[in-house]
């Protein structure tokens, strides 16, 4: 039999559930090895999460999800956050989990016969032309016009790549030019509940995993993977603000696009910011005059609808300055903490010393070493070290991150129940709202996703430690 289901918290308006899932770029450097397939080095990679698991799709300590998706990509959900500290704490944790992967994968490549080194990528295209996803996850309250709620946001996410892009080289037959974001040209529809069919900027498919009656999810998955912890601040944290706005039916200008899919394709292409893309009404706008209405629109409910603290004068900060960068093409402005800002410094830096043009094939190697996640290896990690990047959270945090769930959602009820589970050898099953042990006749649902204390969690922990 279940358990009874405890009354929903009654929610402050400014606190928010976010979650992001990266789908990790997976390849094997094994110039002398036989031919191996994706599948395979996935399947070594993940051995030891299928034996610590049972299964090669788990939920971790840390509450957060680890899995192959389709394409043989590793995947990582963080756990439920309600603050952004929390959340990008949770996300780079994310990157050191699949990274501890590698050693163990090498090893058993090695016994298969195949002497080789894996990689791992935090990026979102590969030279086959295949993209793969970085999603964002928004709660907001269940309304009934949710598809005119998500409409009304797609101006927003077609431009704020200007500033929140991972930015990438991108080959023509004309030649190669630098644009804002990889993802832009993979996107097909504006609202879709298909995610690989269609590709759409907003994922409707309706599931809130939360209680239904209250909530949806705002299933983002138009945005880039983003290294720079400064970068993630603002693409989540600005959207959060936007959907703020909404939900106290803050009245927003009208900027509905004539076409999407042709906007968001202008828009990255274009890293002067001077082309226009037209609107339903007619007008052509710039996206930087597009998301400087944004920006003063928010600006102005600070003290209003939105609390004034010193994350939020962080992140109009860094939104404001992310526009003056580009349009005055100083991108000294940003270029220790916006993605594409600061991989178009490093590129530029050394096709300057090379003497070769952006379709050079080292700047591509160069490129894809700026998403590895190796902490070793990868180029983002050694401006890090070089003070060239600047981060939001301690490195501390990170660690604790990945084996201790955030504290203040639900995914403290489920980090606890999983590492003790786990401890006691003992097995069980675990999605993002239910909690069971084998074999056992109760299973305990969590629907309320801003719940962190719940008697029944406690009890199912105390009777597997005893």
């Amino acid at each position: 039999m279940g358990f009874d289901v405890p009354p929903p918290l009654e929610v402050p308006a400014e606190r928010r559930i976010f979650g992001l899932e990266t789908e990790f770029g997976l390849h094997l450097d094994a110039p002398r090895a036989r031919a191996v397939t994706p599948e395979e080095v996935a399947g070594h990679l993940f051995r030891s999460v299928v034996e610590w698991g049972r299964s090669s799709n788990v939920f971790l300590p840390n509450a957060s999800r680890l899995y192959i998706d389709v394409g043989a990509h590793p995947e990582y959900a963080t756990a439920e956050c309600d603050s952004l500290t929390d959340l990008i704490a949770s996300d780079k944790a994310g990157e050191r989990i699949v990274h501890d992967l590698i050693a163990d994968g090498e090893r058993r490549l090695a016994e298969a016969g195949v002497d080789g080194t894996i990689h791992l990528y935090k990026n979102n295209t590969d030279s086959h032309g295949n993209s793969y996803g970085c999603h964002e996850n928004y709660l907001v309250r269940r309304r009934a016009d949710f598809r005119a709620f998500a409409s009304a946001l797609l101006p927003f996410l077609v431009t704020r790549q200007v500033v929140t892009g991972a930015g990438c080289i991108t080959r023509t037959p004309q030649g190669a030019h630098f644009s804002f974001s990889p993802r832009a040209d993979h996107m097909w529809e504006g609202l879709s509940s298909a995610t690989t069919r269609s590709r759409p900027m907003i994922n409707t498919r309706d599931e809130p995993h939360a209680t239904a009656e209250l909530y949806r999810r705002m299933h983002v998955i138009v945005g880039d993977s983003t290294m720079a912890e400064a970068t993630t601040l603002l693409k989540v944290g600005a959207t959060d603000l936007m959907l703020r706005l909404m939900e106290a039916h803050v009245r927003l200008p009208d900027l509905t696009l004539a076409n999407e899919m042709q906007a968001i394709r202008a828009v990255a292409h274009d890293l002067s910011a001077q082309a226009t893309v037209e609107l339903a009404d007619g007008r052509h706008l710039t996206a930087i005059q597009i998301q400087r209405e944004y920006l003063a629109v928010v600006q102005a409910n600070v003290g209003g609808v939105i609390e004034p603290t010193d994350e939020v004068a962080r992140i109009l900060d860094l939104w404001e300055r992310g526009l003056r960068a580009v349009e005055t093409q100083d991108y000294s402005l940003i270029d220790t903490e916006l993605d594409w800002a600061i991989k178009l410094r490093l590129l530029t830096r050394y096709q300057e010393r090379l003497q070769c043009s952006l379709d050079d094939p080292r700047l591509a190697r160069l490129e894809l070493a700026f998403h590895d996640v190796s902490p070793q290896r990868g180029l983002y990690y050694k401006l890090v070290e070089q003070g060239l990047v600047q981060t939001v959270v301690d490195p501390e945090r990170i660690t604790t991150a990945m084996t201790t769930p955030p504290q203040t959602t639900r995914a403290r009820l489920r980090g606890a129940f999983v590492e003790a589970a786990v401890k006691a050898q003992q097995d069980f099953t675990v999605d993002w709202v239910h909690l069971k042990l084998t074999g056992a006749h109760q299973t305990v649902l969590l629907k309320d996703p801003f719940r962190n204390i719940d008697p029944r969690v406690e009890a199912l922990v105390e009777a597997i430690e005893s």
